[in-house]
């Protein structure tokens, strides 16, 4: 799901309360049945969140970054043959994440964030700014998430994300209203316009 908005409608606030970060007014965040606002342990097995920013641990490695979410099996496997791996995290593992470059830094972010092979990814942004070759490597990992079952929810205004998604909302005055993206750029501003 793309959801889409003015600058200040509330995205980046909506991901956040979704993902805990944030306390509620109201509401609900259904996942199979069972509201994930009301149940934080729940939330925590099936949400992961990447937001705008890299929530990484500046003196850290790249690797000591990866220890505080994987298993030491779990964590080699992934560098081997996993998302990590995918990913190219392999291939700054002794960097500090302080030295680290912003798709270097995005491309850690959701590595640790599926680490606990969330079913639900929230996703603020996720490849803004980032050169073409990152912004490709992300997106073909968010596609394999997808086409392993795994939802993903992506506040954004990029085509090629929006392109991934295959429903998408239009945040106004706080609610969420259906909306269909038709690639068309023009009419995507007049319609954020409207807001």
């Amino acid at each position: 799901m793309g959801i889409l908005g003015a600058n200040g409608s509330g995205k980046t606030t909506l991901l956040k309360i979704m993902a805990g970060v944030l306390r509620p007014d109201g509401g609900r965040f259904l996942w199979q049945g069972e509201d994930l606002l009301r149940s934080a342990a729940r939330r925590a097995e099936a949400v992961a969140y990447v937001p705008q920013g890299t929530p990484l641990i500046e003196e850290l490695s790249a690797r000591d970054n990866l220890r505080l979410w994987y298993s030491p099996e779990a964590l080699e496997c992934s560098l081997d043959s996993g998302v990590l791996r995918q990913l190219g995290v392999d291939e700054f593992l002794k960097t500090t994440a302080s030295r680290l470059s912003g798709g270097m830094r995005k491309r850690l972010s959701i590595g640790c964030a599926l680490a606990r092979d969330p079913a639900i990814l929230l996703l603020d942004e996720p490849t803004a700014a980032l050169d073409l070759v990152c912004k490709e490597r992300i997106l073909r990992c968010f596609e394999d998430f997808r086409q392993a079952g795994g939802l993903l929810v992506m506040v954004s205004h990029d085509p090629w994300e929006l392109e991934m998604c295959d429903d998408w909302r239009l945040l106004r005055g706080g609610l969420l209203e259906s909306y269909t993206y038709t690639g068309e750029r023009r009419a995507l501003i007049r319609d954020l316009e409207q807001v």
